[in-house]
């Protein structure tokens, strides 16, 4: 225990090199296994439920909802920091007329994106985010600021805060953890997400503070263990192709993985957020959304 707190710690176990480790790792693992478990959209992230009776409608909903909250309007340039396989970028070039810059730390996220968003206004590189450039009027991040790492938190932001445009908006989608936490959980961290790292509410108010301005924080945290719950009945109904390329050992990890984490939200030590942000100084009022 006490090793495991000194290696989070003292190391950065996210740095540049390191960052496409959980690429490889868990997102690399074979599209067969999400294109199977996930939605139409292929949304890897909690879907929102208030109103929805199924998985696919809570994905779109989710996915309406953070463009909304992001007030996109046609013709603007949209970064997407963790684009996944591209249900972002598809949904809101599609309805809202925005060109979408997205980057991945994965090669079969980034593959099967640019065939998902082909035609459209969208391009996908395969990029960490330390090394953006440019200017864009919103930015969205996805699930991913959870491979973030806290000692990379104020770099982070310090990169969207460069790249957002000053009267733009930020929508940071995360997972979050009901207490500041020194170590993470070592099955997880060895089996499913290689270097990951919950925020707190603590963690993230602290370098968010002389950053960004926090326009809404919205939790719906137990729409995690719907979400978490409707991937294992996709994913244990396809085992049986599945099977044909994966093992006994594969099914049984997977189905631990996918069971804990809904505990996980189900028992609230872990929450669901979405934080708008802006820059200090933007012009009129945020009403938040729901």
């Amino acid at each position: 225990l006490y090793f495991e707190i000194f290696r989070q710690n003292l190391f950065n176990r996210q740095t540049s090199k390191r960052a496409y480790e959980v690429g490889k790792k868990h997102y690399d693992t074979g599209n067969d296994i999400f294109q199977a478990m996930l939605d139409p959209t292929m949304s890897y992230s909690c879907g929102y439920w208030a109103e929805a009776d199924n998985l696919a409608q809570a994905q779109k909903h989710k996915l309406d909802l953070i463009c909304r909250k992001l007030m996109l309007q046609p013709g603007e340039r949209v970064l997407e920091i963790g684009c996944g396989w591209g249900s972002f970028a598809q949904y809101a070039a599609e309805n809202y007329g925005v060109e979408v810059h997205g980057i991945t730390i994965s090669k079969e996220q980034q593959t099967l994106a640019q065939e998902r968003c082909a035609g459209l206004p969208v391009t996908i590189e395969l990029m960490d985010y330390r090394d953006l450039q440019g200017q864009f009027d919103k930015i969205v991040s996805i699930g991913m600021f959870e491979h973030v790492g806290p000692k990379n938190y104020p770099v982070y932001f310090d990169s969207a805060m460069k790249l957002l445009k000053p009267e733009g908006l930020f929508l940071l989608h995360t997972i979050g953890i009901h207490a500041t936490s020194l170590k993470v959980d070592p099955w997880i961290d060895k089996y499913i997400f290689r270097n990951g790292k919950l925020p707190s509410a603590e963690e993230l108010a602290s370098v968010l503070n002389s950053r960004f301005v926090i326009e809404d924080w919205h939790n719906f945290g137990t729409d995690y263990d719907k979400t978490l719950m409707a991937w294992w009945e996709n994913f244990d109904k396809a085992w049986p192709d599945l099977s044909t390329h994966y093992d006994e050992r594969f099914y049984r990890m997977w189905k631990y993985y996918l069971h804990s984490c809904a505990g996980f939200f189900r028992s609230k030590q872990g929450q669901l957020w979405q934080l708008v942000l802006s820059k200090r100084g933007r012009e009129g009022e945020y009403r938040s959304l729901r």
